[in-house]
């Protein structure tokens, strides 16, 4: 006999941060209790839990799945729990398995690894006439032949990667082994089930990140920021600006293919942060969309500076079987095509911006064990600066590209207007650096 619910819903979180406090103050304002699955690489004391956080229930999620499973299921029959949800891409696969079972709200398992794995999204968004590169598919790279048949430059990259891991750009079809060689190590060895990779073409112009919210398949973009135009080759991200200053006509396309690809990968309920580039400037190409809210809560900061959205209380929301709150002031943007957008039958509208939000991404800048970082105790006085939230420390090794060891920083800040943030992330440049030594020297 299944044990009664709880007063209050109460929702699963599997490998959140806890120094990425976002999610649990909107689990704390929307009345929902958190079972915190902690990081296998974050130590989180029964004494000191984040806000609304009421148990922490530790589970191999990526080493033992089958294990996590089966304890999810008994913690359900004994002490049952409504939802279950991540903002850590590499786990909504396992997260929508374990919805699945216990009949719980979310994405069915089919749709989960779509968004996860850019094989299968790709070949869907395709299918679906939306714009993305060129590209093919490697199940077994060391059946790589030597031709792509992609125009160069092309982009390497883990089918079931994240961030900036393992991908790089190949500029000729002579560097292309070379490279296919070594993204694939580096799956093998960063990537609990390494997959297979993508090589497409490379896009050039602006790359922007949409953080978007799905209900009952109508989907609102709640924000359109720009992200830069990484070169390459191993595009270590740096800004991320929000709104994006757009012509009408382009930022409309960017929502119709937004919109249009949340209906190809059954992305109906709850939220997406996905990443496109503009083709020319002016032609949105889709390169992934994530079923989660993006960059471990950022996006959630982003969508609330600029459209007060509580992003992550939504999404909590809806993995509970609770109906999301949504924004006060948006607009439906028509299915008409624009500038190279796809045309799309899905109902989308886009949040009215009230406000701009950034995040500074502080580049690694080189490799090997950090000495000092300098110019981030500074910030904390400055009174645009919300949260300067540091991962990376003196005495840690940054491994070189094309692995991904993480980022130094974020550095999350509220301005009158993007190109206020656009100026603030020019003073940045010079004034954060970080000092390393050769791995292996004395501390």
């Amino acid at each position: 006999m299944t044990a009664p619910r709880a007063p209050r819903p109460t929702v699963v979180l599997v490998y959140q941060r806890t120094s990425l406090r976002w999610v649990f103050d909107s689990a704390l304002r929307a009345g929902i209790d958190i079972v915190l699955v902690p990081r296998p690489d974050e130590s989180v004391s029964p004494d000191r839990l984040p806000p609304a956080v009421v148990d922490l229930l530790p589970l191999d999620v990526e080493g033992d799945p089958v294990k996590a499973l089966a304890l999810l299921r008994e913690r359900y029959e004994s002490t049952p729990f409504d939802g279950i949800t991540t903002l850590y891409d590499p786990a909504v696969p396992f997260v929508a398995d374990v919805a699945e079972a216990l009949g719980l709200p979310g994405l069915g398992s089919a749709d989960a690894r779509a968004a996860q794995d850019k094989r299968i999204m790709r070949r869907r968004l395709a299918e679906a006439g939306l714009n993305v590169p060129g590209f093919i598919v490697l199940d077994d790279p060391g059946a790589w032949d030597g031709d792509s048949g992609l125009t160069f430059p092309v982009v390497v990259k883990p089918a079931n990667g994240f961030s900036s891991l393992g991908v790089t750009k190949a500029d000729s079809a002579e560097q292309l082994g070379a490279v296919i060689e070594s993204v694939w190590e580096v799956c093998r060895t960063k990537l609990s089930q390494a997959t297979g990779l993508i090589v497409e073409e490379y896009l050039d112009g602006p790359e922007l990140a949409v953080e978007s919210f799905a209900d009952r398949g109508e989907v609102t973009v709640l924000s359109i920021g720009y992200k830069g135009e990484p070169t390459g080759p191993y595009f270590e991200e740096g800004v991320y600006r929000a709104p994006a200053p757009l012509p009408q006509d382009v930022r409309d396309a960017v929502v119709r293919e937004v919109a249009a690809a949340h209906s190809a990968l059954g992305v109906t309920d709850g939220p997406a942060h996905t990443e496109l580039r503009l083709r020319g400037g002016v032609r949105p190409y889709l390169l992934e969309l994530g079923a989660r809210v993006g960059g471990s809560g950022v996006s959630h900061y982003i969508a609330e500076h600029v459209t007060g959205a509580d992003l992550a209380a939504d999404a909590l929301r809806v993995a509970a079987g609770l109906a999301p709150v949504g924004v006060n002031d948006s607009v439906s943007v028509g299915e008409s095509v624009g500038v190279g957008g796809s045309a799309s039958g899905s109902p989308a509208r886009l949040a009215r911006a009230t406000g701009a939000a950034a995040n500074y991404i502080v580049p690694c800048g080189g490799s090997g064990r950090i000495t000092a970082i300098h110019g981030l105790d500074e910030l904390a006085e400055d009174p645009r600066v919300d949260h300067i939230v540091q991962m990376l420390h003196p005495g840690d090794v940054v491994r070189p590209y094309p692995d991904f060891t993480g980022y130094p920083a974020f550095v999350l800040s509220h301005h009158t207007s993007t190109r206020d943030a656009e100026e603030f992330h020019r003073s940045l440049e010079s004034r954060i650096r970080i000092d390393y030594a050769p791995t292996g020297a004395a501390q």
